[in-house]
Formats: structure tokens, C-alpha cells, sequence
């Protein structure tokens, strides 16, 4: 069941409690004949994606409409019914459903953060979306607050700050700073006025900041939330007429289907971004994705098609020119392919050539982040060979690197590490294991 971010923004639009709701919703009720008994708990229900039946939708509208001065329909407070649309623009529908989950994230609402990862078409449409027309062909809006290159310039410098101190600090650190970032800054902008020039420079730079805020609600675990923010961030390359970002942001979508082991849909995901890209492909984007297609064959049991991949992301690998790639692409850095085409060896289990490739990966320069999990492969393919004592040294120079990080995804590769030394039992392996225990101690 899905958050109902729309109405929990109306009723603090309104400055409306919970039970205040029930209440009005009550006495609009027997005003048209009806009993109705809702109450605080009811609203809560509501909130937490429940549709109650018969006219209390119509009611909640009535009593909103009344308080805000405004018409407001059941797409507004999020209970329109399947194939209804409001009288909004998709696109305009779009940025109130976006600003209201900022804004509840923001605020921690109960729920957003638990939110399942959504399936079937629901996981599917937005690509497709992204992937065919119609296009939109003018992001034009009307608004009270004027909104030029200069706000936009702004939200570009939050992108790449916000970025950095991720890779600092870990996602779960970042999270909530750009979260409110997003709530309190970012969504009077994107409600505000802009011509259609504007506008497309003002969606890609919102998109931006919705993917760092993805990364960082995958970095917590909450993966159903960062699948929103994802799909936030895709449906804004659209609007920004941006290709590139948008291939860019399939890039985090497909990442994040490995990571849960849904490998046909990474693949698929994959296909369709360097499908729509076409011969304009970015070389890091093609090196991501296919590098990212060789783990989830690989993770399949396909060796042939795993190969293959492999062999494509060296080939776009070696075409990337840093200066002419979009800023989000800078994480393809010298020494990621070869880290990931080891993580797929290793899954097939080729542990001489993985090994190989992950030694290569630590010896090209990376930021801290990069670096903890590049090592991190590399003692896995030491441990695959039969070395426990290079393993444990490797394991010990991550966790040196992951200090001040705060990061589930960080301390995930270092459980599994954990337990790969303990099965060797080397001393060496048994020092290292005290002290993964003592950093995994402490509480996120």
C-alpha cells in the first residue's frame, strides 16, 4: 500500500490535524444524511494509502476545498480511482505528487521510509514512459514565484555538493540534509513560474538532486523509497528533453535491480537505456550499463552473454573522454570497469582473472568510497584463490578507508567479507574479523 503523501501535504497546507479531518468529514456526512464515525485512526489508515469507500472521498474534497478557498479534486488528495485523470497536466500532476513525498520524507513521516518496492508495471512504466512519446513539449508554468537561471544555477552547486558529501559521509549521513534540501528549497521552485526554456533547465537540475536523494535512500536501505526518487528523477529527464541524464538515471535503476537480484529486469533496463540512446550513447553511460549487464548474466549463469558485456564495457571504456561526459557520469572513473567486470569473474567463479581485474581496480585512483568497496572485491578474489592473510590486509585497508562513512551498503560488503574470512579460519582472517565486529558494532 503506498504512502498518501498528497493528502498528508493538504492537511498541513490546510492546518488541519488528523482528527480535525475526521470530524468535518463526519459533519458533511449526516449534513447529507449519513452517519459516519471516523477518527483519528481512520485518517491515519488514510494516510497510509487506505481508500475509504463510498462518498467519504468526495467528502474529504468537500471539506478541503472549503478550507483552502480552492477546488479540490480526489487526484489531489490521491484517491482518484485507475484511468481517471485530473484535469492537470501529467506533467504538472507529476510535481505535486513529487513535492508532497520531499515533503513528507522530510518531515520522516511513518511508512515513506518501509514503502515496498514496487513491482509489475508499476516498476516497469516509468521506463517505458521515459522511453516513448509523447513527449513534453512545453515544461512552461504559471505561479507566483519567478524562477530564473540563477535558482537553477543554485540547485546544479546543492547537486554536486550534496554529491560529495555523499561520498564522504555515506547516504545515510546525507539523506536528510538534501531531503530537506528538496522540501524546503527545491519545491517552491519547481511550483513557481517558468518560461519553457527555463523550465527544461529547471527539471534537469531538480532531477539531479532526486537522484542524489535516490543514491542515498538506497545507501539507508530503504529501497522502495529510493526506487521513487529514481523514478522522480527519470520522469524530470524527460521533461529536461535530457537523453544523456536520463540514460543516466536507468543506469541507477538497473543498479539497484542487481542489488536486489532481479537480474532480468537490470538487463532489460540496461537494453532499453542503450537502446534509446543509440549511436549518441555517452561512452561511460554504454560502460556502466554493459559492465552492469555482465553481473547480472553472470549472476544468472549465462557465461557467453556475461562475456560478451564484459567485452563491450572495455570497448566504451576505453572511448570516455572525462571533459565531454554529463557531471552525474563522473563516478565512471578509471578503474570501475575493471571493478566490476571482477565482481562478475567472481560470480563465475573465474578467480584468476577476477583477481586480476580487482587488483587493476585498487590501483587506479578513487575517492575513499570507490576505494572500500574496489578493495573490498579484491579480498574476496584473494579468499576465492586461497589467500586468507592478502584478504585480511585488504579487508583491514577498506575499513580504514570506510571510517567517518555512515553507510549500509558499506557495511553490508563488510558483513559478507566478515564471513568469508571466518570460513577460512587463518589468524590472520580471525584478526580481521574482530575488527569488522567492532566497526559493524556501531549503530548507523
Amino acid at each position: 500500500m503506498e504512502p498518501n503523501t498528497l493528502l498528508d501535504a493538504l492537511l498541513d497546507e490546510a492546518g488541519m490535524s488528523r482528527i480535525g479531518l475526521a470530524a468535518r468529514v463526519n459533519a458533511a456526512g449526516k449534513f447529507r444524511g449519513r452517519q459516519m464515525r471516523y477518527d483519528h485512526s481512520s485518517v491515519i489508515r488514510w494516510l497510509r494509502g487506505q481508500r475509504p469507500r463510498g462518498i467519504a472521498p468526495d467528502l474529504i474534497c468537500d471539506v478541503l476545498s472549503e478550507r483552502l478557498g480552492r477546488s479540490v479534486s480526489l487526484d489531489d488528495i490521491g484517491m482518484g480511482l485507475p484511468g481517471t485523470g485530473g484535469h492537470a497536466s501529467p506533467l504538472a500532476g507529476f510535481i505535486e505528487r513529487s513535492t508532497a513525498l520531499w515533503r513528507g520524507d522530510g518531515q520522516q513521516r511513518e511508512g515513506l521510509a518501509r514503502a515496498p518496492l514496487l513491482a509489475g508495471m508499476a516498476a516497469i512504466g516509468p521506463v517505458w514512459e521515459w522511453e516513448n512519446p509523447p513527449e513534453d513539449l512545453d515544461v512552461s508554468r504559471a505561479g507566483s514565484l519567478h524562477v530564473g537561471r540563477a535558482d537553477v544555477e543554485v540547485l546544479r552547486v546543492a547537486r554536486t555538493h550534496y554529491e560529495a558529501m555523499y561520498r564522504q559521509t555515506g547516504g545515510v549521513a546525507t539523506r536528510g540534509r538534501i531531503v530537506r534540501f528538496l522540501a524546503e528549497h527545491t519545491s517552491p521552485l519547481v511550483r513557481g513560474a517558468y518560461t519553457h526554456a527555463t523550465g527544461r533547465e529547471l527539471h534537469r537540475a531538480v532531477g539531479g538532486l532526486a537522484a542524489v536523494a535516490g543514491i542515498c535512500a538506497y545507501d539507508s536501505d530503504a529501497q522502495g523509497l529510493a526506487q521513487r526518487y529514481f523514478h522522480q528523477a527519470l520522469r524530470l529527464a524527460k521533461a529536461s528533453g535530457d537523453r544523456a541524464f536520463g540514460g543516466y538515471v536507468i543506469a541507477l535503476l538497473v543498479n539497484q535491480a542487481v542489488f536486489v537480484r532481479d537480474f532480468r529486469q537490470a538487463v532489460a533496463f540496461a537494453e532499453a537505456g542503450i537502446r534509446t540512446a543509440g549511436a549518441h550513447i555517452s561512452p561511460a553511460l554504454a560502460t556502466d550499463l554493459y559492465a552492469m549487464q555482465a553481473k547480472a548474466f553472470s549472476r544468472m549463469g549465462d557465461q557467453a552473454a556475461a562475456h560478451r558485456c564484459m567485452l563491450l564495457a572495455e570497448s566504451a571504456a576505453a572511448r570516455i573522454r572525462p571533459a565531454d561526459e554529463p557531471a552525474e557520469l563522473g563516478y565512471v572513473q578509471p578503474g570501475l570497469v575493471e571493478a566490476q567486470l571482477a565482481e562478475a569473474l567472481i560470480s563465475l567463479g573465474d578467480w584468476v582473472p577476477a583477481q586480476t581485474y580487482a587488483t587493476e581496480a585498487v590501483r587506479a585512483r578513487a575517492h575513499a568510497r570507490g576505494s572500500v568497496h574496489r578493495l573490498a572485491t579484491l579480498a574476496t578474489a584473494d579468499l576465492g584463490r586461497g589467500n586468507p592473510e592478502q584478504a585480511a590486509a585488504h579487508s583491514l585497508a577498506a575499513l580504514e578507508l570506510a571510517k567517518g562513512q555512515e553507510a549500509q551498503r558499506l557495511r553490508d560488503r563488510f558483513t559478507k567479507l566478515r564471513g568469508l574470512l571466518a570460513d577460512h579460519g587463518s589468524a590472520a582472517g580471525r584478526d580481521a574479523v574482530e575488527q569488522i565486529d567492532a566497526s559493524l558494532a556501531l549503530p548507523l
